[in-house]
């Protein structure tokens, strides 16, 4: 019996030591297996065709503003538009009591009615004079006065010709007219007022607002860099479509109708360091209202060999700098410190750092590390690898 116990025990620790030996093969095989190769998603730099833009802040203008004054002084008797309503030009829109002006209107044409009646006698008297001054009837001193009377009499007759032309002129002024069609605001009197010729107050204040101006301050040193571009030919000017202009509103939607550039200011805002630019917008449906914020999107040039790459596959090194890893020839990743210029879309214009077929890794970047193999597959982002030419181009961050 004790031979039976001594034999199973033998049995179980024969079993158990084997179990021990083979486990540790196993362990020293695992350990001498070849570490994995990495795999990293790039994509392959190619140059494309891209329009830039620069998206500035701005404000809206009325492009034609009128601040009604009275030009004559008088009281109102009457408001005849509505406030905040469509006016056209030569519409009346208060009428000052004009009674004290018709009665200066008449007085004027009776005196000039009277000045006028005088007029051929005077002038019949001179002409008589003159005959007999030949035949010596009459002194010479007599005909100097009868022609001089006769002078006077037809300047008296122009005088009153003119006053009665201002009295009818200031009669009209009682009747305030829009000198330019628009929307016009609050009325700054009610009837009764009482109001004076040229006073500070306007009345009210007519804007025309379709079309209306966009005005956005540009700074010198931006107007420096695209000038200094264009002239290095890395930026070419497209005459075409370069002057359209896109319009981004408040909440943040595009405006539906393109504006175009009128002009730059030729002076500088000495305060701000920049320069205006002025836009003009079609405002049919007076979406656009004086003193709106807006975005405006600006095109500078085209560049025909940008290089773009994906924003996920550029990092910052603690310093800040823009930096980037691709994989060579020989299949091992390298870094490269980037020069970025600006976003578009979701890419990153590269002004240098990588070069066309550079494969940069856009994926996989955690687990790599330059100087390590990787395998590469291409990167899918599930659209196409292109980028929108007419997308918003924003200046990136300066970098080294």
């Amino acid at each position: 019996m004790k031979n039976f116990y001594r034999i199973k025990l033998i049995a179980i620790v024969g079993i158990i030591s084997l179990s021990l030996i083979s486990g540790g093969c196993d362990r020293r095989q695992k350990s001498q297996s070849p570490v994995p190769t990495a795999e990293v998603s790039a994509v392959t730099v190619q140059p494309q065709q891209v329009m830039l833009t620069t998206e500035l802040p701005g404000r809206t203008s009325a492009h034609l503003v009128a601040e009604i004054r009275p030009q004559v002084s008088g009281l109102i008797q009457k408001r005849l538009f509505t406030e905040g309503s469509y006016v056209k030009t030569g519409q009346v829109l208060y009428q000052i009591d004009p009674a004290p002006f018709q009665a200066v209107l008449d007085n004027a044409n009776a005196s000039l009615g009277r000045a006028e009646a005088n007029l051929p006698a005077i002038r019949s008297r001179a002409e008589r004079f003159k005959e007999l001054l030949a035949d010596k009837a009459v002194s010479q001193q007599d005909y100097d006065d009868a022609a001089a009377a006769l002078k006077q009499a037809e300047a008296d007759v122009q005088y009153w010709k003119a006053t009665v032309e201002t009295a009818r002129i200031n009669l009209g002024y009682t009747r305030i007219i829009a000198p330019i069609s628009g929307r016009i605001g609050i009325s700054n009197v009610t009837e009764g007022a009482l109001v004076t010729a040229h006073q500070p107050t306007a009345l009210a204040i007519i804007q025309q607002l379709d079309p209306i101006y966009v005005d956005v301050p540009q700074s010198t040193a931006e107007l420096l860099r695209l000038q200094r571009r264009l002239e290095e030919g890395r930026l070419k000017y497209e005459s075409k479509n370069q002057n359209k202009v896109r319009l981004i509103l408040e909440d943040g939607t595009e405006y539906q109708w393109e504006g175009v550039l009128q002009f730059r200011d030729v002076s500088v805002d000495p305060s701000t360091g920049s320069v205006i630019l002025r836009i003009i917008f079609p405002n049919p449906k007076s979406v656009l209202l004086p003193g709106m914020f807006v975005r405006a999107v600006i095109k500078e040039g085209v560049n025909k060999q940008a290089l773009l790459v994906p924003q996920q596959a550029v990092s910052r090194d603690p310093k800040g700098n823009p930096v980037a890893l691709i994989v060579d020839t020989d299949g091992k990743v390298q870094q490269r410190m980037l020069t970025v210029d600006r976003t578009i879309g979701d890419k990153w214009l590269v002004s240098s750092g990588i070069a066309q077929g550079d494969r940069v890794i856009v994926e996989g970047m955690q687990k790599v590390r330059p100087g390590a193999s990787v395998k590469v597959v291409p990167f899918d982002n599930g659209r196409k690898d292109v980028a929108n030419p007419e997308n918003t181009a924003q200046p990136a961050a300066k970098s080294k």
